[in-house]
Parts: structure tokens; C-alpha cells; sequence
């Protein structure tokens, strides 16, 4: 077969989820992978996780810098505009077979017009779903009509995308990439992650992460101090921070994360762990607290609540072990004690899936075997089809 297959990664929470998909893909003799890493992977103020990708030994065909400027609406545009261009150019002078992209980030979009426009099928991984506060929602929507395959996270968001127009036989419940590898992952032990991340492990911790939500306007700011607020309510516990991407205002929250962490001993701050000791640390957390997808789609998983703040995540669908709550310092408070006196033992996550990465790289290389792919698409009208 030898088919070329491009993965792009953006952000290090979008390649934790893809690691697994990328490991089949690269030792698959049929495929070669092409690895393409751009975004705040390739800078030093988000961490520069592009350290994580070479460490894991994978392959990287291309490291492609973009502008991360993320002062507002403008600077959106230059980075998109740019990614365009950038990857438009990549694809023509590469000619992957099929590109794969995960999510639903504003540089996804620009990265999926190109391969688009460049007439190469695109793998679409967490479509359908919906996340009503921020810009994610319609660039998701965007990204699943300019694909040719489509991979969800539950079977709800599989009814959604077919709803999107997109023909059944090419959309496929798959469950999330991140349980598979909370179920497969060789995860650290308890006196292993305190050593590591700086804490006292017989004290009890929380993981908490909070973005921008970018669909409304200058609340970043305040919605963060009334957590740090909350939180302060709380000084016999610890707080491990994973600090906010490349979104507007996502400076703000980092630079109030620092200043937090300064006058406090009991907070310790990261920009990434890396997918195997983020997903330990959230293993012995007592809850994760925030608005980050991993603590709807992840976190249930180690049957431990979760305290959802605010809009970036309405819509989705959640395991009972999520509490949803204001961005207000006495509904954070509350939601915190309601998640320490009640028992979550029994959660069930919506999300879990079988056996992903495999069922994901299977219907990939059958699509890609056959002569019939035809990027030249009917809208499937579910009406008519009743």
C-alpha cells in the first residue's frame, strides 16, 4: 500500500490524545507517517513540548512556525492566515494521502482549509461535539465539513456530524484517544508524581486548568480571580496548575497563575507534564478543577469529580461525576465541598471507547486501499433519508 499519512500537532493536550494513533501509524509497514508540528510546540513561552514529541522518539518530517500572538481578534488572523499558507505550501510539496487532524482550534481550521484546498482527504477526530463558550465550536463544524472521514468520541456526536450532512458510512463512533491511553499507559505511582512535580503525597491535591472562554468578552481575568479566590478557602490543599494555550487572554491567566504561585506554598505550576504524568497526577487528584475538555472527557475515567466553571464546555456531554458551577467564588466553593463529601466511585465515562487508535488506523488504511475516494461531496439530507 505505502501510503503517506500526515499527523499535525498543534498543542501538547492534542498530542497526548493523538500519541497513540501517531505510534500505530509510524510502526504500520503498509504507512509512512509525516508528522508535522507547528504551533506552541516550537515556542519556548508555552513550553516548547516539541522537547516531549522528540523524546518519544517519533519522527518529525516538518516543524512549521506559525505567529502565536494572541491579543485579540487580529492576531487570531495573522496566525491562521499564515498557517494557511504555510501548510498549503507544505502539502503541495509533500502530498500526504491523507491528512489527520484532531479537534477543533482556530489553527486546526486554517491548517484543514489547506489541506482542503490542496484536495487531500482529511481524518476529522472529535467532531460533532458542541462547546458553546468559545470560537472551538464553529471552527469544529467547519473542520467536519471539509473532511472525508470522521472519527467520535460517542455515538450522540456520531448522529450529530451525519446531522452535519456528512454520509453515515463515512462517520464512526470510535470513543476518545484520551481513555485509551489512561487504559493503556504505563502511569506513574504515587511517590513517583510528588517526587516529580514538587508535592507532599500525603496531602491531598487537585489538578486545575483554565482557558479564556473566547466567545465572550474581557472575562477572563475576573472569572480566574474569583477561582484563585475560591481556591485560597482551601490552604490545606494542594493545586498543581497547567497553564492556559494560545488563546486570547490566555496570557492574562498565566501571569496571574505566577503571581498566585509566588505568595504560596502550596501551588506549583506547569505549562505541560507531558501526557504520562498529567494523566498520573490527575489519577491520585481528589478532583480537577476548570474549564479544560480533559476534565469532561478524561478525568471521569479515575471515577474522581470534576468541577466544570463556567460556558467553555456547555454542551458537552458529561458522566455524573461533573459539577457544573458559576464562575463566581461561592458557586466554585461549593461545587468544591459538594465533590469532597460525596463518593464517585461508580462513574461511568460516556466517552470510553474499545480500542481507538486501532479502529481509527484500520477504517484509515481500508479507505485509503480503496479506488472509490471521491472528495466530490453530496449532502446527506436525513429527512430525505426517512
Amino acid at each position: 500500500m505505502n501510503k503517506k499519512i500526515c499527523v499535525v500537532t498543534t498543542t501538547r493536550a492534542e498530542y497526548g490524545l493523538l500519541r497513540s494513533l501517531i505510534t500505530r501509524i509510524n510502526d504500520d509497514k503498509d504507512l509512512t507517517l509525516l508528522l508535522a508540528v507547528t504551533g506552541t510546540h516550537l515556542s519556548q513561552k508555552f513550553g516548547h513540548t516539541v522537547d516531549e514529541i522528540i523524546k518519544d522518539n517519533f519522527p518529525i518530517d516538518r516543524c512549521i512556525e506559525i505567529p502565536l500572538e494572541t491579543d485579540g481578534s487580529l492576531a487570531m488572523a495573522n496566525t491562521m492566515s499564515a498557517a494557511l499558507t504555510v501548510f498549503s505550501k507544505y502539502f503541495e510539496e509533500r502530498k500526504p494521502d491523507m491528512v489527520v487532524i484532531l479537534g477543533d482550534r482556530y489553527e486546526a481550521f486554517a491548517i484543514a482549509s489547506a489541506a482542503a484546498v490542496c484536495r487531500i482527504p482529511i481524518s476529522h477526530i472529535h467532531g460533532g461535539e458542541t462547546t458553546e463558550g468559545a470560537f472551538d465550536e464553529f471552527f469544529r463544524h467547519c473542520i467536519t465539513k471539509m473532511s472525508y472521514l470522521h472519527f467520535t468520541s460517542c455515538e450522540d456526536y456520531r448522529r450529530r456530524v451525519i446531522q452535519l450532512g456528512e454520509r453515515p458510512d463515512r462517520v464512526f463512533n470510535v470513543g476518545a484517544l484520551g481513555i485509551e491511553n489512561i487504559n493503556k499507559l504505563e502511569l506513574l505511582s504515587l511517590d513517583e508524581v510528588a517526587e516529580i512535580i514538587g508535592i507532599d503525597k500525603n496531602k491531598p491535591f487537585c489538578m486545575v486548568t483554565f482557558h479564556p472562554v473566547t466567545l465572550e468578552s474581557n472575562t477572563a481575568e475576573e472569572q480566574f480571580v474569583e477561582l484563585l479566590d475560591a481556591l485560597d478557602s482551601f490552604e490545606e490543599m494542594q493545586f498543581i496548575f497547567t497553564k492556559a494555550n494560545s488563546d486570547t487572554d490566555g496570557e492574562k491567566i498565566n501571569k496571574l497563575i505566577d503571581e498566585f504561585s509566588e505568595t504560596r506554598q502550596n501551588i506549583q505550576a506547569f505549562y505541560s507534564l507531558g501526557v504520562v504524568k498529567y494523566l498520573s497526577a490527575m489519577k491520585y487528584s481528589k478532583m480537577v478543577i476548570g474549564n479544560s475538555s480533559s476534565g469532561i472527557i478524561e478525568t471521569p475515567s479515575f471515577c474522581i469529580p470534576t468541577i466544570n466553571i463556567g460556558d467553555r464546555q456547555k454542551g458537552r456531554i458529561q458522566a455524573d461525576s461533573i459539577i457544573n458551577c458559576l464562575p463566581q467564588n461561592k458557586s466554585i466553593i461549593s461545587a468544591i465541598e459538594k465533590a469532597l463529601s460525596n463518593d464517585y466511585s461508580n462513574t461511568v465515562n460516556p466517552y470510553e471507547g474499545k480500542n481507538t487508535s486501532h479502529d481509527i488506523l484500520e477504517i484509515m488504511k481500508e479507505t485509503l486501499n480503496s479506488t472509490s475516494i471521491n472528495l466530490k461531496k453530496s449532502f446527506y439530507d436525513c429527512e430525505a433519508a426517512k
